[in-house]
């Protein structure tokens, strides 16, 4: 189990937003719970002094492709990079730096997988290099896979069927609890628990994580299977969980 950093990017600028308020579309209406004009690239150079790969920069909108582009070459090979992925341009993010890609949207098409679209990214990327994005929430007794900015549920379950289903065509997962991400009122533990136990890939959750804390029972909840990104409740995005000791706990993880 491990700590994933993240760069969230809007308009070009860095920020931490409530993922699930969006609205409509516009991600510009969001909660906003952080955002700065420092580079977007410093904090890529600032995770790759502090060896923490496997993160990821993600692209709010189109006018942050380029801050995106210069994150990925500030940590070539350190961070994976989503937001509008497609087989047409997927190559330019990994030319960039980014290890991995991310895809949501080109593949979940009309609240459903589409399969074929799958197995073009494969082809062009190769699984060894994507990541699905299966960000989900709860209907029900249930994670049901959501898409349209967070808003749209598919009828994709997160079961251990899905997860193995899918883990043929990727390497590794990235889920959000959008029910809690952004809030800084706690992990989701069913979720986490769940992805534990029938992930057969990498996975990294994110989502409410609001103390140091949390990395101890996300690594006891997943059995050690699933990392941890935390945003908004990092003090380098406004929050009260230092950096630093998140840092100090991975070199202990490591030791």
């Amino acid at each position: 189990m491990r700590f994933r950093p993240c760069i969230d990017l809007r308009g070009g600028r860095v920020v931490q937003i409530v993922g699930g308020s969006i609205r409509n579309g516009d991600v510009q209406q969001a909660v906003t719970n952080f955002e700065t004009e420092q580079e977007p690239a410093t904090y890529a150079r600032l995770y790759q002094a502090d060896r923490l790969s496997g993160g990821h920069v993600i692209a709010l909108d189109a006018a942050s492709h380029q801050a995106a582009l210069s994150a990925l070459s500030a940590f070539p090979g350190g961070m994976h990079y989503g937001g509008g992925v497609t087989p047409e341009n997927a190559a330019q993010y990994l030319d960039a730096g980014a290890s991995h890609v991310i895809v949501t949207s080109y593949v979940f098409r009309d609240g459903q997988i589409n399969v074929e679209r799958l197995r073009r990214l494969v082809t062009t990327v190769g699984a060894q290099r994507l990541v699905l994005d299966l960000s989900c929430r709860r209907q029900g007794e249930a994670f049901w896979v959501v898409t349209d900015r967070w808003q749209r549920f598919t009828t994709v379950q997160v079961n251990e069927a899905t997860l193995a289903w899918l883990g043929t065509y990727c390497a590794e997962f990235l889920v959000h609890g959008v029910d809690v991400e952004g809030q800084r009122i706690g992990i989701d533990v069913a979720l986490i628990e769940q992805l534990g136990g029938w992930s057969p890939l990498p996975v990294t959750y994110a989502g409410g994580a609001r103390c140091l804390t949390d990395l101890d029972d996300v690594k006891r909840i997943g059995r050690g299977r699933v990392d941890l990104t935390i945003g908004s409740s990092l003090d380098i995005f406004g929050g009260d969980i230092p950096y630093r000791e998140v840092v100090a706990w991975q070199r202990c993880e490591e030791a």
